[in-house]
C-alpha cells in the first residue's frame, strides 16, 4: 500500500492482508483527492490474480502490510479531473498492472510503460472506490461485461502483448502452442509460436521440441525457480526463448478494443468480498476454471 498524506482523505471500505499469513479481512483506509489527472472510479469487480496471492503472503519479501491487493479492476467513472479529457463521468473503465511510470523515457515515449524503470504497480483493487491517473485508464467497449472483461486488464493483456510482438495478429493462418491452459493461457486459446504460461519450475526442453525451425516460445509466468532450458533444441532449430510482461496502455486499449470486436471474455467464477480467502485457497490449489473475479458492488450492478 502506498503511504497516506494528508491529501488522503477519502475514507474506503476494503479487504486487505494484514501479515504473511495473507489472510484477508475488511479494512478501512484513505485515498487521496482526485487530482487533475486523475479520474475517481466506483469498482464494480476485481479479478483475483495469482500475483494477488504471491503479494498478500509476501511470496517476494516486498510486501508493505496491510496490503489490499487487486489490480484486475473494472468499474465506472464517478469524479474527473480538470485537465481529463477522454473519460466523463458515467464511462465504462478498466485499470490494470500499471499504475504510473516516469512518462519521459524512451519506453514511455514508445507506449511501452511496462518497461519504464520507474514503475508502480497497482494496488487496491480490492475496495470500493479507487482514485487513478487517466494516462493509466482504458475504456471497456459496451458489448463485454464488467465482470468476465476484469481478468483481461491482465491475463488478457499478458496473452496479447507476446502474440502482437511476433506479428501473429494480422499474419497468415499459423499454428499455436499453449502452455498452461490457466488463467492466463485460456485466454490466449480462443506451433509456429508456443506462449509458456506456466508458473512452476520446469523443463523448456520438451517445449522447444514442439517448434518448427526458427520458432519462438515466449514465456509470461514467474516461477519461483530457475527453469530449465538444454541447448540442443535450441541450436538445432534456430529457436528462440523470449520474455514478456503485460503490455503498455495503448497496447491494453487496442486489446480491449479487438475483445470487445470479437465477443473474446474470460471465463469466470464470481464470488462475494466474504469468499475472498477461500477463492485464494481454492487459486493456490489449482481449484478454478479459469478465474476469480470478486463482484465489489454486488448484484445492484447489472453492468
Amino acid at each position: 500500500m502506498a503511504q497516506e498524506t494528508p491529501n488522503h482523505t477519502q475514507r474506503v471500505a476494503g479487504w486487505a492482508a494484514y501479515d504473511s499469513s495473507g489472510k484477508i479481512d475488511p479494512f478501512i483506509f484513505k485515498r487521496r483527492e482526485n487530482g487533475v489527472n486523475d479520474v475517481t472510479i466506483k469498482i464494480l469487480y476485481c479479478g483475483i490474480c495469482h500475483t494477488d496471492l504471491h503479494f498478500a503472503k509476501n511470496a517476494w519479501g516486498i510486501t508493505m502490510y496491510p496490503c489490499v491487493p487487486g489490480h484486475e479492476i473494472t468499474g465506472v467513472v464517478v469524479t474527473v479531473g480538470s485537465n481529463v479529457r477522454k473519460f466523463s463521468v458515467g464511462d465504462r473503465v478498466g485499470i490494470g498492472y500499471l499504475a504510473t511510470s516516469c512518462l519521459e523515457c524512451e519506453y514511455c515515449a514508445s507506449s511501452q510503460e511496462n518497461y519504464c524503470d520507474q514503475l508502480h504497480i497497482t494496488y487496491g483493487g480490492y475496495s470500493k472506490m479507487i482514485v487513478a491517473d487517466h494516462r493509466y485508464v482504458v475504456r471497456i467497449p459496451d458489448s463485454l461485461p464488467m465482470d468476465s472483461a476484469a481478468p483481461l486488464l491482465c491475463a488478457g493483456i499478458t496473452v496479447f502483448t507476446p502474440f502482437k510482438d511476433n506479428q501473429l495478429l494480422d499474419s497468415p493462418r499459423k499454428k499455436i502452442g499453449i502452455v498452461g491452459l490457466g488463467g492466463l493461457g485460456h485466454v490466449a486459446v480462443k506451433f509456429d509460436f508456443i506462449l509458456d504460461t506456466v508458473s512452476a519450475k520446469h523443463s523448456l526442453g520438451p517445449v522447444l521440441e514442439l517448434l518448427k525451425v526458427n520458432g519462438t516460445l515466449s514465456i509470461v509466468s514467474a516461477p519461483d525457480a530457475p527453469l530449465d532450458l538444454p541447448a540442443f533444441p535450441l541450436i538445432f532449430g534456430k529457436r528462440t526463448v523470449k520474455g514478456s510482461i503485460i503490455g503498455g496502455i495503448l497496447e491494453t486499449q487496442e486489446m480491449m478494443d479487438l475483445c470487445g470486436k470479437h465477443n473474446i471474455t474470460s471465463d469466470i467464477e464470481t464470488v462475494t468480498p466474504d469468499q475472498i480467502n477461500h477463492a485464494m485457497d481454492r487459486l493456490a490449489r489449482n481449484d478454478v476454471r479459469y478465474r476469480f473475479v470478486i463482484d465489489i458492488a454486488g448484484k445492484t450492478s447489472k453492468l
